[in-house]
């Protein structure tokens, strides 16, 4: 039986564009890789699927190769060709070691088109031509136009004798939605390991109605780089063709390339947590470290410059040898050295913190008590927690939103009274499918916080920005509701707001954000400097003992105190020596999805998006998939309990700090 040939396909050439070292770790069994099995809960989360689709019904003369084994892919492609004119889906195409499948190929007598289709948002007055201001291509459109470039080049070759163009089809964030329901026509489900997307049946071009997206060529940018240079390792770089062809052998060969370590290496999909033990996957970045560096598992205890918080320099110092966080110096950071001052710690406070354990009084943890006890003179009881779930999908809802527009459809609502009192309040959540959940959101916000002038407590921006961009568009209809004023007073009253100059417009109940005063009045080293509520959660519960003392026995829980969690339940437990992170005491979000698939979807999101990112993926489930009604009561039931640790997270922080601060 022959051996199917390692080809370089579009998927390892991104990979090797990333990182050449890459192509070594990529398809093993033996080594973690946080992107496997990503695809569809991705997908589902961004409409990435649905795109494909719509991009499809575009060009409704097209032919699609479904055929996954190469070969066959490439015979009915060759067929197809040979006529005049055709639109073929997912062409194969092959030249030596190299293989594609293009999501669009249009073939006009000898004129052939690459249409790359991608779920990114574009704009054609901010985007342009993807170039920054110094005329460099954008590193966020980079890997696109890298990926559109290596399919016209494999092109060119397969096809001698045509003229290929290449295109990017992106979604086009300036269109509005003209029809009613357009995303609803697009569901998901899984066939033989594969996403499939069903088309509604009678969608076409009427049903459509304003195309959401933008063909934009790329020609001159995919010259650029196919007369640029490409990376493949040993810190060389070489002429694109040779560097491709040299990559492609690499990978037919299974030779690993030697790893040139970089600040990248910190986002590294083949990454784990530490040097992994006896019998977990291997980890890619410690075998690269230690390659590059002659590390033993030691020299990674203590963590990597990479580690480094909101910190810019880490190339130089990578550059410069400096690697370990024990290394770098007070002129590395451009610190000047000083204690807090009145108004907390800065970024660059939190920076050295991270690389000498000299933080104020020199003991587990630094917490600023008369920072803090200033920031809660200005509280108000009843204190109220906060916490959002949202989506921005690229196909909208409704006619008349843009793509991506923000979907606000879950909030959880905890209160601490002047006792010390904690309830679970209140909370709300949608999840039918097709329904545009915004403005019942806020109604039901608004119902659940104006019955006093208590603080309101949220953790970072997320939620400020999200009732901004609700305000928008309550103000942007044209038939708006009939207590659309009412909702943008509520709006207006509890956040902060860009002015019509350059000065921020604060309501009179306005927010506060909990994890600005975690940013400058706490510091754990366990945290690395972040302020992430996931990563101050499991440092509070190891140094406070208030939170030991309250929630280490199984009393949270029942009527009045949870609304979703009818047994008591311990949240503060230790396991093996070591206090459990809360959030892994939680039951999963899904039964047939791994936990590492939803952590490789948190990994592609941007990082104040990130925590959100499994109820991202259980949302646009709910939407985009026919789940049997068990399925879905249990995947809400799931979202509930995730938001409400969310919110009880943060009355920890307040009784944590609060208890530390009478001390």
């Amino acid at each position: 039986m022959a051996i199917a040939p390692r080809y370089l396909t579009k998927s390892r050439f991104k990979l090797a564009a990333e990182c050449p070292t890459k192509l070594y770790f990529v398809g093993k069994s033996e080594y973690l890789d946080r992107s496997a099995g990503d695809s569809f809960l991705a997908a589902l989360a961004e409409g990435g699927y649905q795109v494909g689709e719509l991009a499809c019904l575009m060009h409704p003369e097209g032919v699609r190769v479904d055929d996954l084994n190469h070969q066959s892919a490439l015979e009915q492609t060759a067929d197809l060709l040979k006529q005049d004119n055709v639109t073929i889906f997912e062409a194969a195409l092959a030249v030596d070691r190299l293989f594609i499948r293009v999501d669009i190929l249009k073939k006009v007598g000898n004129d052939v088109e690459i249409i790359e289709v991608k779920a990114k948002s574009y704009n054609a007055k901010a985007d342009g031509d993807f170039r920054g201001a110094k005329g460099q291509l954008r590193k966020e459109f980079l890997p696109y136009l890298r990926d559109v470039a290596f399919q016209r080049y494999v092109a060119s070759h397969a096809l001698p004798g045509c003229r290929v163009r290449a295109f990017l089809m992106l979604v086009d964030k300036e269109q509005y939605a003209s029809v009613d329901g357009l995303n609803q026509r697009f569901k998901a489900r899984r066939a033989g390991g594969r996403l499939r997307i069903d088309v509604a049946p009678g969608t076409d071009a009427n049903t459509l109605g304003t195309s959401l997206l933008a063909k934009v060529a790329v020609d001159g940018q995919v010259d650029e780089i196919l007369h640029g240079g490409l990376g493949v390792g040993h810190g060389q770089v070489l002429p694109f063709p040779e560097a491709v062809k040299n990559l492609a052998q690499a990978y037919a060969n299974d030779i690993r390339i030697t790893p040139t370590p970089s600040t990248e290496c910190g986002s590294c999909q083949f990454k784990a947590d530490k040097w992994p033990a006896n019998g977990e996957p291997k980890s890619g970045f410690h075998e690269c470290w230690a390659s590059a560096f002659n590390w033993g598992p030691d020299d990674f205890s203590k963590g990597t410059v990479l580690d480094l918080w909101y910190f810019t320099g880490k190339a130089k110092l990578i550059a410069h040898g400096v690697l370990k966080p024990s290394q770098v110096t007070i002129e590395d950071l451009g610190f000047d050295g000083q204690a807090p001052g009145v108004t907390g710690m800065s970024r660059k406070h939190r920076q050295w913190y991270i690389c000498k354990p000299d933080w104020p009084g020199g003991g587990e943890f630094f917490f600023d008590k008369e920072g803090f006890r200033a920031a809660q003179r200005k509280w108000s009881f009843p204190l109220h927690c906060i916490d959002f779930e949202t989506s921005a999908v690229a196909i909208p809802f409704v006619k008349g939103r843009r793509p991506y527009e923000t979907t606000a459809f879950q909030f959880s609502h905890h209160v601490i009274d002047e006792t010390g009192k904690v309830s679970h309040r209140t909370q709300w959540i949608s999840a039918e499918p097709g329904v545009d959940p915004n403005f019942d959101f806020v109604r039901a916000l608004r119902n659940a916080l104006v019955n006093d002038n208590g603080t309101i407590f949220r953790w970072a921006a997320h939620e400020n920005s999200v009732l901004n961009q609700l305000r928008a568009q309550l103000l942007s209809l044209n038939e708006p509701p009939p207590d659309r004023d009412g909702l943008v007073s509520f709006i207006e009253s509890i956040t902060t707001r860009a002015g019509d100059g350059k000065e921020k417009v604060a309501g009179p109940r306005n927010m506060v954000d909990l994890c600005e005063l975690a940013e400058k009045f706490y510091f754990h080293p366990s945290t690395k400097g972040s302020t992430s509520l996931k990563k101050v959660l499991p440092a509070l519960m190891c140094s406070s003992d208030f939170l030991r003392d309250r929630y280490g026995k199984p009393t949270y829980g029942g009527t009045g105190v949870s609304l979703n969690f009818e047994q008591p339940i311990a949240w503060w437990q230790m396991h093996d020596g070591t206090v459990v992170d809360p959030y892994l005491l939680l039951p999963p979000i899904f039964e047939d999805v791994s936990q590492q698939e939803i952590e490789a979807v948190e990994a592609g999101l941007s990082e104040d998006l990130r925590e959100g990112g499994a109820a991202m993926a259980a949302y646009g489930r709910l939407q985009f998939e026919d789940l049997p009604t068990k399925q879905r009561e249990a995947i809400c039931a799931a979202l509930l309990r995730y938001c409400e640790l969310d919110t009880l997270a943060m009355v920890m922080a307040v009784q944590a700090w609060t208890e530390w601060m009478q001390e």
